[in-house]
């Protein structure tokens, strides 16, 4: 089964469960036994938790296996960039609309970035046409927008 990069339905996994994905994305298939011995000690997880995740994860759809002898493959069945791309639409549908180019800028602000990604980041701001304004799509009481004032 391949990994899909386009996704139409949104894909909701926990913190502990995107750990676990990284663990399969970075080595492109894993067994339990090799996601415990990655995550085991740094997170501290006994082996059962981590079985759990994955049997989670499986039922979401988000990894297939494979069973190979006794032990089981783990498989991504979507990409690291698909799932990065629904995480980052799910935070924006939760904040005015108004508030993303700020979102954004905190973002930047925070994140740790080589030239190459200043670089690549300037590149997309000149190329990008600015709006001439943002409608807000929040719920009167849920911002301090001129829309929602009295």
């Amino acid at each position: 089964m391949p990994v899909l990069d386009q996704i139409n339905q949104q894909i909701k996994i926990s913190d502990s469960e995107w750990e676990v994905m990284r663990v399969i994305w970075t080595l492109g298939q894993a067994s339990a036994q090799e996601i415990i011995g990655v995550l085991g000690d740094s997170k501290d997880w006994k082996p059962a938790t981590i079985k759990t995740l994955l049997g989670r994860l499986v039922k979401k759809e988000v990894v297939w296996t494979e069973q190979v002898g006794k032990k089981f493959i783990y498989h991504p069945a979507v990409s690291e960039s698909a799932t990065v791309r629904s995480a980052t639409e799910n935070l924006f549908s939760h904040i005015c609309a108004k508030r993303i180019g700020q979102t954004l800028s905190e973002l930047v602000d925070q994140a740790e970035l080589t030239q190459a990604d200043i670089d690549q980041l300037k590149e997309l701001l000149e190329q990008k046409v600015a709006k001439e304004t943002i409608a807000c799509n929040c719920i009167p009481g849920q911002c301090e927008c001129s829309h929602h004032s009295a």
